[in-house]
C-alpha cells in the first residue's frame, strides 16, 4: 500500500508538472539563433533570409513561389515604417524567425515584427556626425549580419558592434580602424565559422585597405589580411604582401595609402572552404602618381580567395592591372555550379564597373569568360590565355594631350547595387549604368598629411572651365535592367529604365525579378522574358536589394527606400524630381495587401540667390574646391543632400561658420577647418552663387 501511494504521488506530480509545461507552451526560440549549419542549409528554410545574399553563395534567389508571374498583380502594401533621417537607405534587410532587421543612415539598426511591422527595438551607435567627412558617399549602411543571438553592424566611424537580437542592447564593440586615418564602414558584415568579417572604405581619401575577422562571441581580432603592401622598409605582414610589393613602383604609394579597400562584396564556399573578397580601387587614381614606372599594383581591383580560419592567401584574379579609373572589384560575387563551355564548373560571376561580366573558376581563379554588357572603350577585350585586358589608348589618360571620353566612367558599368541569379534559368539580373567620363590627371597633386576629401589625384578644373564636358557626358547617360545568360555569355533580355542609377534585384522561383528604381518604383518582371507585370510607386528611390520571406504560410517582399550615397552626386531621385522630400522607409508587400503609404511632404525650396559678382577666376577656383570637397554629398545641385542651389539667405550668411566652424555638425555637416582656409570657403561660396544664378536662369527660360 505504501508503494502504491508513493507511485501514485510520483505519477500525480508528473501529471501536474506536465500540465504546467503544456500551459506554458513550447519554449520560445532564441532570437536570431543562426549558426553555420543553418546558413549552409539555408535552402531548407526558404521562409527566412538569414544573410546578406540569403545564402553564402550570394545568389539572392528565393525558392518561394506563392507570389508568382500569374498573381503578382494582386501584390499590395502589407506594412511600412518610416526610418529616421533623409540620407539614404542602402541596406538589404534580414528576416530571421519572424524578426526583420534593417539599417538606415548613420548605422542605426532597426528591428520590426516581420508580419505586422511593429517596432521591436532600435539601436543607435551614436556615430559622431563629423565622421561623414571621412566618407566618399554619405552616412549610408548596407545592412547587418546575425549569428547565435546577436546582430552585428559596422558603423560609419569604423566600429564593429554586437547587439543582443532580443533586446537591442549592445553586448560588445571594437574599433576596427586607425582613427587617425579617414576610414569608414558602410558595408554589411558576414559571419563564417564563428568569425565576423568586416572591411572598410576610404580609398578615395587615401587609406590602406584590409579585411578583418573578429571572434563573434568576444569581439577579439582573429586575423587581418591587407590588400595592398605598406612601407617596404618595414617587415611584410605575410608572403602575399611581399609578392604584392614587387608589383608597385616608386617611394610614395604607402604615403598616399594605396587604397584597395574591401568595402562591400564577400562570398563563401563551404565545400571548398574558401572566402572570396572583392578589393577596391586605387589611391590615388592615376597610376603615374602612386606607382611611377608602372606595375600591376596588387591587389587593387582584384578578387582574392582566402582561408576563412586564418586569412591565408590562396589565389587572386586581378580585373584591372594598374587600376586608375575607380574600377573596384567590390561588386557582389555570385557563386554557382553550372554547365559552362561543355563541362560542369564551379564558377564565380561578377558584373562590376569595368563593363564586363567576368566568369572565374572559383577553385583556382582562372578566367573563363569576360564579355561586355555595356558600352566599353577602355579595353577592347580580355586575353583568356593571360587573363589580362587589352587596353585601348584612351585608357591611359595621363598621356593624353586632351581629355577623351571613356566608357565606363567612375560610376560604372554596374555599381554596388545587388544583383540576383536564377539557377533554374541560368540568368543573372543587374542594373546597367551607362555614363562615360573625361579623366584628367592633376599633374601638380601633392600628398597632404591632413585628411582631404576625395584625394583622387584628378584635375577637376576642366569640368568647371569647360561646360561642354558635362554636356557631352549627359548625351550618353542611360540605364537599363539586364538579364544575362551566364553560360552563353550574352544578354537574354534588356529593359530600358527612366534613370541611369537604379537599385538592386531579387529573383524568385515564381518566375519573377523584382527591381527597385531611382525614379521611385518597385517593379516585377517575368524572369524568363522580361515582361513588366506589376509596379508600385515608392516615390523615393530604391537602392539596395529587395528580399522575400514567409511567415505563417504567407509570402512577403520587403525593401528599403530612400535616396542618398554616391548616386546622389549628380542625379535626383523620384521624390526630388517631383519636388517632394526624400523619406527613408522600409516597405513590405504581400498578396492582397491593403495598407497605404503615408503621404510624402513637399520639399520647400526656392532658388533665389544674390547676384553673382565674383571674377571668373574666383568662380573657377571655387568650383574646383567644391568638386574636391563638397560635390560627393551635395551633388550637382539636383540630387544632393541638401540642394545648395536653394540655400536660404540665413544659410548664406552663416556659410563660413557652417563650413569651417561646424555649426551644423549635429545634422551631419562636418567642419572643414583642417582642409580649407577662409579664403577657399569664400571661393566655394562665390561658385555656388554663380551656379545658383545659372540654375535660376535655366528654370525661368524653361517656363
Amino acid at each position: 500500500m505504501r508503494n502504491f501511494h508513493r507511485s501514485w504521488l510520483v505519477a500525480a506530480s508528473l501529471l501536474v508538472l506536465s500540465g504546467n509545461l503544456m500551459a506554458a507552451g513550447p519554449t520560445a526560440p532564441r532570437a536570431a539563433a543562426v549558426d553555420g549549419a543553418r546558413l549552409v542549409a539555408a535552402d531548407r528554410e526558404p521562409g527566412n533570409w538569414m544573410s546578406h545574399g540569403r545564402t553564402y553563395s550570394e545568389q539572392r534567389f528565393s525558392p518561394l513561389e506563392q507570389i508568382n508571374d500569374r498573381n503578382v498583380s494582386r501584390l499590395g502594401l502589407a506594412w511600412s515604417q518610416t526610418l529616421e533621417f533623409e540620407r539614404g537607405v542602402e541596406a538589404t534587410p534580414l528576416m530571421v524567425d519572424g524578426a526583420l532587421y534593417i539599417t538606415g543612415a548613420w548605422s542605426i539598426v532597426y528591428a520590426f515584427d516581420a508580419e505586422t511591422g511593429k517596432p521591436l527595438w532600435k539601436y543607435d551607435p551614436k556615430v559622431d556626425r563629423a565622421m561623414v567627412g571621412n566618407t566618399c558617399c554619405g552616412p549610408v549602411n548596407r545592412g547587418v549580419a546575425v549569428w547565435q543571438g546577436k546582430v552585428y553592424v559596422g558603423t560609419l566611424d569604423g566600429r564593429l558592434v554586437a547587439i543582443d537580437a532580443a533586446t537591442g542592447k549592445k553586448t560588445w564593440e571594437t574599433l576596427t580602424v586607425d582613427p587617425k586615418r579617414p576610414y569608414s564602414i558602410t558595408g554589411a558584415p558576414r559571419v563564417v565559422k564563428g568569425k565576423v568579417l568586416i572591411g572598410n572604405g576610404g580609398a578615395d581619401m587615401g587609406v590602406r585597405g584590409y579585411v578583418s575577422a573578429y571572434d563573434a562571441r568576444s569581439g577579439k581580432l582573429v586575423w587581418r589580411f591587407y590588400t595592398v603592401p605598406g612601407d617596404p622598409s618595414k617587415p611584410f605582414e605575410n608572403k602575399a604582401m611581399e609578392m604584392a610589393a614587387k608589383t608597385w613602383r616608386g617611394d610614395q604609394w604607402w604615403t598616399w595609402g594605396g587604397g584597395g579597400t574591401v568595402w562591400d562584396a564577400m562570398s563563401y564556399d563551404p565545400e571548398l572552404d574558401l572566402l572570396y573578397i572583392g578589393v577596391g580601387n586605387a589611391a590615388t587614381w592615376p597610376r603615374d602618381l602612386r606607382s611611377p614606372g608602372g606595375g600591376d599594383n596588387l591587389f587593387l581591383s582584384s578578387i582574392v580567395a582566402l582561408k576563412p580560419e586564418s586569412g591565408e592567401y590562396v589565389w587572386h584574379y586581378q580585373l584591372a592591372p594598374g587600376e586608375q579609373w575607380d574600377y573596384p572589384a567590390t561588386t557582389q560575387m555570385v557563386l554557382a555550379d553550372l554547365m559552362f563551355q561543355g563541362e560542369m564548373r564551379k564558377v564565380l560571376v561578377q558584373a562590376p564597373k569595368h563593363g564586363f561580366v567576368f566568369v572565374l573558376d572559383r577553385t583556382n581563379g582562372k578566367l573563363l569568360s569576360a564579355e561586355k554588357f555595356t558600352q566599353v572603350n577602355w579595353a577592347s577585350h580580355y586575353d583568356l590565355a593571360t587573363g589580362r585586358p587589352v587596353e585601348n589608348p584612351v585608357a591611359d589618360y595621363a598621356k593624353a594631350e586632351k581629355p577623351a571620353l571613356q566608357y565606363p566612367g567612375p560610376l560604372g558599368g554596374h555599381n554596388w547595387n545587388p544583383m540576383s541569379f536564377n539557377p533554374k534559368l541560368g540568368l543573372l539580373y543587374f542594373g546597367e549604368l551607362q555614363m562615360p567620363n573625361f579623366y584628367v590627371m592633376d599633374r601638380n597633386a601633392k600628398y597632404r598629411e591632413r585628411n582631404r576629401r576625395w584625394n583622387t589625384g584628378l584635375d577637376m578644373a576642366p569640368w568647371v572651365t569647360d561646360p561642354s564636358l558635362g554636356g557631352e557626358v549627359a548625351k550618353h547617360v542611360r540605364g537599363s535592367l539586364i538579364a544575362w545568360d551566364v553560360a552563353a555569355g550574352r544578354k537574354a533580355w534588356q529593359v530600358e529604365q527612366l534613370m541611369p542609377t537604379n537599385g538592386g534585384t531579387l529573383a524568385t522561383a515564381g518566375n519573377l525579378v523584382f527591381h527597385g528604381t531611382s525614379d521611385g518604383r518597385l517593379v516585377a518582371y517575368s524572369a524568363d522574358k522580361g515582361e513588366k507585370l506589376w509596379e508600385y510607386r515608392t516615390v523615393s528611390a530604391i537602392m539596395g536589394g529587395p528580399i522575400a520571406y514567409r511567415i505563417k504560410g504567407r509570402q512577403y517582399i520587403a525593401t528599403g527606400i530612400g535616396w542618398g550615397g554616391g548616386h546622389a552626386t549628380g542625379f535626383p531621385d523620384g521624390a526630388t524630381a517631383q519636388g517632394l522630400k526624400n523619406v527613408n522607409r522600409v516597405v513590405v508587400f504581400a498578396l492582397d495587401g491593403k495598407a497605404r503609404l503615408p503621404a510624402v511632404p513637399r520639399l520647400e525650396q526656392t532658388i533665389d540667390p544674390p547676384p553673382a559678382t565674383a571674377s571668373m577666376e574666383q568662380i573657377v577656383r571655387g568650383g574646383v574646391l567644391y568638386m574636391n570637397h563638397c560635390g560627393v554629398c551635395h551633388g550637382s545641385g539636383t540630387g544632393g543632400v541638401p540642394n545648395l542651389d536653394a540655400m536660404t539667405p540665413q544659410t548664406r550668411r552663416e556659410f563660413m561658420g557652417i563650413v569651417l566652424g561646424g555649426a551644423r555638425q549635429d545634422k551631419g555637416m562636418p567642419a572643414f577647418h583642417e582642409q580649407l582656409s577662409a579664403e577657399e570657403v569664400l571661393a566655394i561660396q562665390d561658385f555656388l552663387v554663380a551656379r545658383a544664378n545659372m540654375t535660376k536662369a535655366a528654370q525661368q527660360k524653361g517656363r
